[in-house]
């Protein structure tokens, strides 16, 4: 009897005790519910894909360049919240539905073409939202989903319609097979005809001297007063001294040779092309107020820190409510269209004899 009894005992312990644990661990979650909802305060969400591997770094050159314009801002500044992602579309859905119950009155980000198109999927955006990147064309997009990024097509439109302004009308397009260059040569193609000039020829680029010497017989004829390289700067110039100087020759911001090397901008000599103020105008208002930190020898690396500074800006003009926000940012002169993307405008240059020259900034 004795046996069954304290069998019995220990048996209501063990209950009590199991009790007392599930009270314990419900009370622990319920503080930890109270503790999160008490971080629940307005702020400017910036979602980057700071876990990805593939954009880690990238994404990384954006907080720095969003946070050091937070901290220019001083006291103007909105309390600004970082929520690492990672490439995976719903991983960024559900950090971007995190950061608006966590009380985002603007949320900056995503930074992938994938997560962007997955938010404006979505039925998510109850927020001004900032995407960094582009829209397939006729894509669904929210009413408070707005676009600004980096992307080239701007880029080639805007080259076309300087070349027209300095009184060019007939075209040769060089490019490669690449998804960059397909881009690129498209824009071009559409806002040159648009404008009313004619596209002679469509040549594409090869490495090999055979293709070469074609490129410099087509420059020869002289059946076209431009060409446009849709190129990358090592592809560039390894054909400009193929061309004939009588060729005006135009690019997009991919040509760029970047700070301090003069060598390689000499290959590229007149040359003209557009970039933002950031990386040409070390005296630009804007560029001066910034730091600007040692990112590696990418040049990509420090336009994405470019963008997270007038990303944080536009952030700004959202909470703010701007209907028609024109901002000198350090990526070009930057408006708001009515299909709610941020456009910039770039600075136009020239390589001569190794030299950078400003031939135009924006107004």
């Amino acid at each position: 009897m004795m046996r069954c009894s304290v069998h019995r005992l220990g048996s209501v312990l063990v209950l009590l005790s199991a009790l007392l644990y599930g009270a314990l661990i419900a009370f622990a979650t319920a503080v930890a519910r109270d503790a999160g909802a008490a971080t629940i305060e307005p702020h400017v969400a910036l979602v980057l894909p700071l876990d990805s591997h593939t954009f880690g770094r990238h994404a990384d050159a954006v907080r720095q360049g969003f946070i050091a314009a937070a901290k220019v801002a001083g006291k103007n500044a909105p309390a600004v919240r970082i929520y690492p992602a990672n490439e995976d579309t719903l991983n960024v859905l559900t950090v971007y539905e995190q950061a608006v119950e966590s009380g985002a009155q603007v949320v900056v980000g995503p930074l992938t073409r994938s997560g962007v198109a997955a938010l404006a999927a979505s039925n998510l955006v109850t927020v001004p939202t900032l995407a960094l990147n582009s829209l397939k064309p006729r894509s669904p997009q929210p009413a408070r989903l707005y676009l600004f990024g980096l992307t080239v097509e701007p880029e080639a439109r805007q080259v076309a319609r300087l070349a027209f302004d300095d009184g060019r009308r007939n075209a040769f397009i060089i490019s490669n097979d690449t998804a960059l260059g397909k881009r690129m040569r498209e824009a071009f193609l559409e806002e040159f005809a648009r404008l009313g000039g004619v596209t002679v020829a469509e040549l594409g680029f090869g490495a090999d001297q055979a293709s070469l010497n074609k490129l410099r017989q087509a420059s020869n004829l002289g059946v076209a007063d431009m060409a446009f390289l849709a190129l990358d700067f090592a592809r560039a110039r390894i054909l400009r001294s193929y061309l004939d100087n009588a060729l005006a020759l135009y690019a997009t911001s991919q040509v760029s040779a970047g700070r301090g090397n003069a060598l390689a901008a000499r290959d590229l000599n007149l040359v003209r092309f557009v970039d933002m103020p950031w990386l040409l105008q070390a005296d630009h208002p804007a560029v001066m107020i910034y730091p600007h930190p040692q990112l590696g020898d990418v040049i990509d690396f420090d336009r994405l820190y470019a963008l997270g500074i007038d990303a944080f800006r536009i952030g700004l003009e959202l909470l703010r409510s701007s209907r028609e926000p024109v901002l000198d940012g350090v990526t070009g002169r930057i408006r708001l269209t009515r299909d709610q993307q941020f456009v910039r405008e770039l600075t136009t240059a020239q390589y001569v004899d190794g030299k950078i020259v400003i031939l135009d900034a924006p107004r």
